[in-house]
């Protein structure tokens, strides 16, 4: 009889592994497909611009062509822009995430009348398109003076993320059972102990997926900043990477392959960095929980 079942477990452990062979298949041919176009983009900046310029090219680059990140780096201003995009996209991630996780808290444990009322307004403020609110949006910059500022772009990123952000959170604690707060009140715990020991250790992988998603979609924004940011010295990456362009219309290829490349490596940096952060925050909300 021991000896069927251990038969039997052995079958259905094969069994698995053969079901798990198609997963595998598609997950790496997900990668490829993600991969690929990173790849394309990471060759395309080390080649020459005669290679470019050939009807048919190969894969790999024939050379190490480091002319086009000189390029970037010495003549186009590139590092400048990138210091800007890293401190709009951080002040607007810290503010968000600290104006909506109370926020999103407070939505999500209100009375049914008050989180719908909110909820509704969240949703309102997705509606509109960015070409209709951006005219209203240049005006409001301009006449508090922050135009062509910074810290104007950030203010114009605070208000475009935090409703997402809201969101994000309210489904977030909305997911945390009141009975353990509950819990945690009839041991004799404050509010502030209840929300430090309990709440946030569970919230934290939602606050770090917020974070992650506000602080990518600043640095990749482009439209705001195109109509907000006029001088070179205050320009963001996705503004410098639009002017990459030749003589009559002609794309600049090999450097703007090359400051692609370079843009993507800080978003990269910081999806690993809260990667982790969100790795953790999961299991600490295991174990509190």
């Amino acid at each position: 009889m021991t000896l069927s079942v251990a038969g039997q477990s052995v079958a259905e452990k094969k069994r698995r592994k053969y079901y798990l062979i198609p997963t595998y298949i598609a997950v790496i041919a997900y990668v490829i497909f993600l991969g690929f176009p990173f790849l394309w983009m990471l060759s395309t900046s080390f080649k020459s611009p005669y290679e470019l310029l050939q009807l048919h090219q190969s894969f790999i680059p024939k050379g190490f062509y480091w002319q086009n990140y000189i390029d970037i780096l010495r003549k186009r201003g590139l590092i400048n822009s990138a210091k800007n995009s890293f401190i709009i996209a951080s002040c607007t991630t810290i503010l968000t995430t600290i104006l909506a996780v109370p926020a999103g808290y407070a939505i999500a444990r209100l009375k049914k009348i008050f989180s719908g009322a909110a909820t509704a307004w969240i949703l309102v403020s997705q509606v509109f398109p960015v070409s209709l609110v951006v005219i209203p949006l240049f005006m409001a910059v301009k006449r508090v003076g922050l135009l062509d500022s910074i810290w104007g772009l950030v203010l114009v990123y605070l208000v475009a993320s935090l409703p997402f952000a809201l969101w994000m959170l309210k489904g977030y604690v909305a997911a945390i059972p009141v009975e353990m707060e509950e819990a945690g009140a009839i041991d004799g715990a404050s509010s502030f102990e209840i929300l430090k020991n309990i709440v946030f250790p569970l919230l934290l992988p939602g606050v770090v997926a917020t974070a992650l998603f506000t602080f990518l979609n600043s640095w990749n924004e482009f439209f705001y900043a195109l109509v907000l940011i006029q001088s070179p010295e205050h320009e963001t990456l996705p503004l410098l990477l639009a002017r990459f362009m030749g003589s009559e219309g002609q794309v600049l290829l090999g450097p703007l392959a090359a400051g692609a490349f370079v843009a993507t490596i800080p978003s990269l940096v910081v999806f690993g960095f809260l990667q982790r952060k969100l790795a953790s925050g999961i299991l600490a909300g295991a174990i509190k929980g």
